[in-house]
């Protein structure tokens, strides 16, 4: 049986992968990460917790995201519905990262 963060950490890569799919796209120099609850400062939250964040390459860094466990978690009733938030946060921190428009049928 696997634990709920196991669950979690592999429905992350499964729409990773489904990503990479769809756009024909390589992640590979993309930092991908989860973490369990999103930075302290709620002065950076704009009107509520975040679920994920993006972080464009500066120099120094790799581009990065960052999905946060909890806020998901709790917004889901179940695991179908989990899945399909996790999916949508990964579509659109990666389509910021890569220069895509959710707006476009062919990214969908």
């Amino acid at each position: 049986m696997r634990s709920r963060s196991a669950a979690f950490d592999d429905a992350v890569l499964r729409a990773v992968e489904v990503c990479e799919s769809r756009w024909s796209v390589s992640v590979a120099d993309i930092e991908i990460g989860v973490e369990e609850v999103p930075p302290s400062d709620p002065s950076s939250w704009e009107d509520s917790v975040p679920l994920g964040r993006a972080f464009p390459a500066d120099g120094r860094h790799r581009a990065r995201m960052v999905l946060y466990r909890l806020p998901i978690q709790t917004r889901a009733r179940d695991r179908v519905e989990r899945e399909a938030l996790i999916e949508h946060v990964v579509r659109t921190q990666l389509a910021g990262l890569l220069g895509r428009s959710l707006d476009d049928e062919d990214d969908l």
